[in-house]
């Protein structure tokens, strides 16, 4: 392509990042619709509205980004994005979901503490937001933060107050990652149980983890329990297998059922202390539980479908990033020895989950970037973390150079931690410190500092139940 040419196509893509300058100023009741101020952004489509109960307005749209935002000429995809509007003149969360976008209207924890607008983006390479065909070395966290920042940026002629970033899980990670690249895009952060694996390579985090998390007689519950599943594997293997096979679904990626079995025995421990909390350890089945009832268990907290293709091609560009950029975690299996039928650390890894058409290279410098930054020069950032929440073992932690930033561990809580499970002091001063930098007024307490929760709330939550 000739070097003009080029220019002039990468201006044309950028224009909804160069061409906003501020909103002329005029009356509420000079200004146009909502909708109509959001359609005209260049580069976005409302593509429908729909109704709320709570007086909000909610917009799903798209918006057009360049497949490489360092050479924008190589073409263009359109990205979802929702708008959930409460009033030009309050503070703006963005949230960075990490995964698919939720179509329902929902608020975050942060929007709620603000009674502001929400913004939501789908993350690039989660359909429908991903380029056809897709090349899959873009689907990485620098280009995911050039997205946050365009929108962030053509966003912010309507909504010209201040903004919070937030997000859970793979969310949360990706919020500190746009902030990286572009501190000053928002004016805080909260991330919710965001892991950091620095190194890839040394994971005794996790297992010092299972170690000590809840009580002794718990642990060697879910041990058992866990055994007990690959014991009676002649008999419950082919149940879920033919469970499967009545639904259609194949395991081609994964590689057969008996090894998709294997992972979701694998994972019953994990999922459990990811979703579930203490006062579940009595539900656990005992040793000489049923077949049904240990079939049942496994099902509630790893799903018997969650590695068939169909339930994995929803999650490939998580576990492409994983393999590639973020790294995933390994822990001590030895109390199922002699009766894995597969090597654990060649199994249990996101080569597994990923079609073989797509190459992966693991880059291991990425997370050492990303933590050397919070630590040296992060700011302005809350991280909120369940102390039984796996993923927590291996978290992001402060250095000299951060500042106006905390850490905070939710007692007894899991991968749903929040700002409201926190100690009431903590909570308070979380809240105080959010409030400050969205410039609203403090209200004092937690309970003082909310809306009524509604349908909206419960909304959010159901979709941040189904994060990885």
């Amino acid at each position: 392509m000739r070097p003009l040419l080029r220019a002039l196509l990468a201006a044309v893509l950028l224009i909804p990042a160069l061409a906003l300058g501020p909103a002329p100023s005029a009356s509420a009741a000079e200004r146009p619709d909502i909708r109509e101020r959001l359609a005209a952004i260049p580069g976005m489509t409302v593509t429908e509205e729909k109704p709320t109960t709570t007086g909000h307005r909610y917009f799903l749209l798209t918006y057009t980004q360049p497949v490489d935002h360092d050479r924008p000429w190589r073409g263009t995809f359109q990205q979802r994005i929702s708008v959930l509007h409460r009033a030009e003149d309050r503070p703006t969360v963005f949230y960075t979901n990490g995964y698919t976008l939720g179509t329902t209207p929902s608020r975050t924890e942060p929007t709620r503490l603000l009674d502001g607008n929400q913004v939501s983006i789908e993350y690039r390479y989660f359909t429908p937001s991903r380029p056809e065909p897709a090349d899959w070395t873009k689907a990485g966290i620098r280009q995911a933060a050039a997205d946050a920042h365009r929108v962030i940026t053509a966003l912010k002629r309507v909504y010209p107050g201040s903004w919070i970033s937030t997000g859970a899980s793979k969310g949360g990670m990706s919020s500190v990652y746009h902030r990286r690249f572009y501190p000053h895009d928002v004016d805080g952060t909260v991330a919710y149980v965001a892991p950091d694996d620095v190194d890839d390579r040394e994971d005794s985090a996790y297992t010092a983890f299972f170690d000590r998390v809840g009580t002794p007689e718990c642990r060697d519950a879910l041990k058992s329990a866990q055994r007990e599943l690959l014991v009676r594997r002649d008999r419950l293997e082919p149940r879920y297998a033919a469970a499967n096979a009545a639904l259609g679904n194949t395991f081609e990626t994964i590689g057969g059922a008996d090894r998709g079995y294997e992972v979701s025995v694998l994972d019953v421990v994990w999922a459990f202390w990811q979703y579930s909390t203490a006062a579940d350890c009595a539900a656990v089945p005992a040793a000489t539980a049923t077949d049904d009832q240990l079939y049942g268990w496994l099902d509630e907290h790893s799903g018997v479908t969650a590695n068939s293709d169909a339930d994995l091609a929803g999650y490939t560009a998580y576990y492409y990033q994983a393999g590639t950029e973020l790294g995933s975690p390994s822990f001590d299996v030895s109390h199922l020895a002699g009766l894995l039928h597969y090597d654990y650390r060649q199994l249990y890894a996101p080569r597994s989950f990923v079609p073989r058409s797509i190459p992966m290279r693991f880059d291991p410098g990425a997370m050492r970037d990303i933590d050397r930054w919070v630590r040296h020069s992060g700011e302005r950032i809350i991280f909120v973390y369940g102390q039984n929440d796996p993923w927590g073992a291996e978290r992001f932690g402060l250095g000299r150079g951060s500042r106006d930033s905390h850490v905070y561990t939710a007692p007894g809580a899991n991968h749903g931690a929040k700002i409201g499970s926190l100690s009431p002091d903590e909570a308070t001063e979380a809240t105080a410190t959010l409030q400050r930098w969205a410039g609203v007024p403090a209200a004092g307490t937690l309970a003082a500092a909310v809306p009524p929760f509604g349908p909206l709330d419960e909304e959010g939550l159901r979709l941040e139940r189904h994060r990885l």
